[in-house]
């Protein structure tokens, strides 16, 4: 079981990984460093007329930068991949099919509850955007997490509506206590660049946990499928 959980998890890991790392390069790193000019100061969105398209030819690619993003969007994966499998494995013993379908499923929940949930109180942010002490915004993100993860388990196994109101509980915890933010809201970028940021991550996001909980089903059911032959 052991061996089946880690070589389903790394394989999809990889895969799930390289996919949200070329989409990022695609659609979110460009985001990136057009907001990188602002941070540095290159540029400013206050009247002086400079619009993307003009500064697209003064961005270029970093070849080790692309490089250590694509190692860090697989190791991470990986690591997800590795939560996700085991409780799907555990999820199995108890007497839920786990295949390429649930996997879906599986990964969508994944993404509510390491992305979608935290960004309710810490969007994705530009360089140079102005947030809350990194310590407390880092606590608050892990508490959000394991909360959310937490509660959509007992959502998805509780038989009572006792469990289902602890589960309601948990997701709504540490948005009632509220993520830690800054004192004041200042940043260099424009507005509306940070908000097509926030919602192409999130999109990618999206897409990537698709992916590997599809991966995980279907590497999950050929292994069952060629253990048993």
């Amino acid at each position: 079981m052991f061996q089946k959980v880690v070589t389903s998890a790394l394989i999809a890991g990889f895969g799930a990984g390289l996919i949200a790392a070329l989409l990022q390069f695609a659609f979110v790193q460009p985001i990136l460093l057009h907001a990188e000019l602002f941070e540095t100061g290159a540029l400013t969105h206050f009247g002086n007329g400079q619009t993307q398209a003009h500064v697209a030819t003064e961005i270029a690619a970093d070849l080790t930068r692309d490089g250590l993003s694509v190692i860090f969007s697989a190791l991470t994966y990986c690591g997800y991949a590795l939560i996700l499998m085991s409780l799907a494995a555990l999820a199995q013993e108890r007497g839920h099919a786990f295949s390429a379908r649930t996997g879906l499923i599986w990964g969508i929940c994944g993404f509510i509850a390491a992305q979608l949930a935290p960004s309710f109180g810490l969007a994705p942010e530009l360089p140079g955007m102005s947030a809350g002490e990194l310590e407390a915004r880092q606590i608050w993100w892990y508490a959000t997490v394991i909360l959310t993860g937490a509660g959509i388990w007992m959502i998805a196994f509780g038989r009572n509506w006792t469990m289902w109101g602890i589960a309601i509980a948990l997701l709504a915890a540490p948005h009632v206590i509220g993520a830690p933010s800054a004192d004041v809201l200042t940043g260099p970028a424009p507005p509306e660049l940070a908000a097509e940021f926030a919602s192409r991550a999130l999109t990618v996001g999206l897409v990537a946990w698709c992916c590997l909980g599809l991966f995980l089903g279907a590497l999950w059911t050929n292994q069952d499928k060629a253990g048993a032959a």
